[in-house]
């Protein structure tokens, strides 16, 4: 095809002054947009692997990723080996003749910062490239590049987007690295629309002081519902007691992010109850907008994994995660308070 903007799937202006935002954010060398952040994910897979080829992954992952490693890329020869994200010695041993290691910067839904310098570590001594989703951090604060990851993809949906009015995707790293998976978004035609590229880029222009108030809020909220009675544990790297607090003060400049994950004394009916009873809070999936969101994880965003898997990225039947906005901390915790004692009346 000629030079020049002739047919959208294969460029438009606007989603190029997206990828050229984002990537120069990331400290890429270019990127590529996609429809969503899963178009973004597989067409990683897609590009990277063929038949018989295997991957090496976080077992942390969001639950439409942990499905399209474990059951769809298998159907075209495409195999995967996950593990938990502590165990080194077991993702170091699986890479040899594998493809490429994946995780999150940030786990979802429970949070867990991973060492990406150690993993980029076990992917250079294999000679595989380390990718990272890093939808939950956003360049703002993380930007694994930096730490010896070779690609990075988000959900734009999420932090970057920031409004909960888009959808879209993107990769970014090498040029050579991306061209193979800018060939597969051409062929399959998960192109981001020129408006919701435009959604992105108001999106990124209050990125910081966005992601600034959240995660100061968060640490808020995190704090008084580790004090509750009702919640059994507090999941938020920001935390003191949180296992992964030195990985946030290393990697995301001491920041917690603006997400956490609230284990609920009880039940998944009883988490439900919980939900319904938020006043401010709204139940949905997203995360990273301008409004505080809650989920059942389980029921939710993570209906893929079964029992046993949930155990094993420890997802309880009480775990929510909650996504903090723009609202005022105060205001959050009272809406959050009332809905645990409501269910002691």
């Amino acid at each position: 095809m000629g030079a020049g903007y002739v047919y959208a799937r294969w460029a438009n202006p606007t989603v190029d002054a997206l990828e050229a935002a984002i990537a120069d954010l990331e400290g890429a060398e270019v990127a590529e947009a996609f429809a969503s952040g899963m178009a973004a994910i597989s067409a990683i897979f897609l590009a990277h692997c063929s038949a018989g080829d295997r991957v090496v992954a976080a077992r942390q992952l969001y639950g439409n990723t942990h499905s399209l490693l474990l059951k769809r890329l298998p159907r075209y020869g495409i195999e995967a080996s996950t593990f938990d994200l502590l165990d080194y010695e077991g993702m170091a041993d699986a890479l040899g003749g594998a493809r490429l290691l994946y995780c999150e910067t940030i786990g979802n839904p429970r949070v867990q910062v991973a060492d990406l310098p150690r993993l980029a570590e076990i992917a250079a001594t294999a000679g595989v490239p380390l990718v990272v989703d890093n939808t939950f951090a956003s360049p703002y604060l993380c930007r694994p590049l930096e730490h010896g990851a070779s690609l990075v993809v988000h959900s734009v949906t999420k932090l970057i987007g920031g409004h909960h009015d888009l959808l879209g995707g993107i990769v970014c790293g090498d040029a050579a690295l991306i061209e193979p998976i800018r060939a597969v978004g051409r062929d399959l035609g998960a192109t981001l629309a020129p408006f919701n590229a435009w959604l992105s880029l108001r999106g990124l222009a209050t990125l910081g002081v966005r992601a600034e108030r959240s995660c100061a809020t968060a640490g808020a909220v995190a704090e008084a519902l580790q004090a509750h009675p009702r919640v059994e544990r507090v999941h938020y790297p920001g935390l003191e007691s949180d296992p992964s607090r030195a990985l946030a003060d290393a990697l995301l400049g001491g920041r917690g992010g603006t997400i956490m994950g609230v284990d609920l004394a009880g039940s998944r009916a009883g988490a439900k109850e919980f939900q319904d009873r938020l006043r401010l809070i709204e139940r949905a999936a997203s995360v990273g907008g301008t409004h505080s969101l809650i989920v059942h994880a389980a029921s939710v965003t993570h209906t893929q994994l079964s029992p046993a898997q949930l155990l094993d990225a420890g997802i309880s039947e009480g775990f929510c995660r909650l996504s903090i906005g723009l609202e005022d901390p105060d205001d959050l915790i009272a809406d959050l308070s009332h809905a645990l004692e409501a269910g002691n009346a």
